[in-house]
């Protein structure tokens, strides 16, 4: 454990972080494999929209570069269209 006090706010203030971050890519990481579950079906445009707009939050709270999310959401999408076509 780190003797300076600033040095022990900023572990938990990482901690934090880290529990946050990890929340926000655990959520985000199932709702891309319900749709891909989902592929096919007609549940699949919905929870197609519920997982780009959880990739979206992860975005603006910093978890995803924005062109990852886009790369994830291109591919989600892509698939989806292909299944029901």
């Amino acid at each position: 454990m780190a003797n300076i006090k600033s040095a022990q706010k900023r572990i938990r203030v990482a901690a934090k972080k880290q529990a946050r971050n990890k929340y926000v890519k655990s959520t985000t990481k199932t709702a891309i494999k319900k749709v891909v579950s989902a592929a096919g079906t007609s549940d699949a445009n919905t929870l197609l929209i519920q997982a780009i707009t959880a990739l979206d939050k992860a975005v603006v709270k910093g978890v995803y570069h924005k062109n990852t999310a886009a790369r994830k959401k291109s591919r989600l999408t892509k698939m989806v269209n292909k299944a029901n076509a």
